[in-house]
């Protein structure tokens, strides 16, 4: 037998498993199998579609189970709604030219419903000055001064030394300040809770986009982070 037969006698049978009652004698039996056998041949794409939807709402139960810890920021690592009905969580890296490309989209979402918040969520894994920009931007979350470090640091283009401690100048820290916080470890805790999360969720890179029980993985644009924010909400 070909392993997609193996398959097909497999769906059929959990099909059966589920719909027939332990009563059903021996014939019926054999001919609800031939007759979910037959359908699934007769309409192979129903399978990739039920896969789907199998790992969706798997990955749902993930999200759920990990949902307290995603939507809680890291002091003041978020912007938008305190009391938002919907909150959309971004892993990032300030090294991803995507990342950077999604700004002005979150900037958009958050200024265009006022019960949306955003979390951000630092997923620093394409260079050292990423760890870097992370650990500062962590501080900046400690100090209040989150976005404006967030958005100066975007705006500067390439992410290197001088660049994160230009942004940490614009959000009120001083070059010591920053300085202290890439050489400490205080903020390891914090990027490793982060890239084992977006392990948990398959994260594929940098942006990835958790909204309700979906997980949206590159640079997706406005309109599918408000569909997202939709979806969450009519749950």
């Amino acid at each position: 037998m070909t392993l997609g037969a193996l398959a097909l006698t497999a769906i059929a049978g959990v099909a059966l498993a589920a719909q027939a009652p332990a009563s059903v004698n021996a014939n019926d039996k054999t001919a609800i199998e031939k007759i979910v056998h037959d359908y699934i041949l007769e309409h192979p794409e129903i399978i990739p579609q039920a896969v789907e939807k199998l790992q969706a709402k798997r990955m749902s139960s993930t999200i759920d189970a990990s949902r307290s810890t995603l939507e809680t920021p890291y002091a003041g690592a978020w912007e938008g709604a305190a009391n938002a009905d919907v909150t959309v969580v971004e892993f990032f890296d300030y090294a991803c030219g995507y990342c950077r490309a999604s700004l002005p989209d979150l900037a958009k979402l958050v200024g265009s419903d006022a019960k949306v918040k955003v979390v951000y969520r630092e997923l620093p894994i394409l260079s050292e000055a990423s760890s870097d920009a992370a650990k500062v931007s962590l501080l900046a979350a400690e100090r209040g001064q989150y976005m404006p470090y967030h958005r100066a640091l975007y705006g500067a283009g390439k992410v290197s030394r001088e660049t994160i401690l230009a942004a940490a100048a614009k959000a009120g820290l001083t070059k010591s300040e920053a300085e202290s916080a890439i050489a400490s470890s205080k903020y390891d805790a914090e990027i490793q809770s982060n890239i084992a999360l977006a392990q948990k969720l398959q994260a594929s890179g940098t942006p990835t986009f958790v909204i309700g029980g979906q997980v949206l993985n590159g640079a997706v644009g406005y309109d599918a982070l408000k569909a997202g924010v939709a979806s969450a909400r009519g749950k």
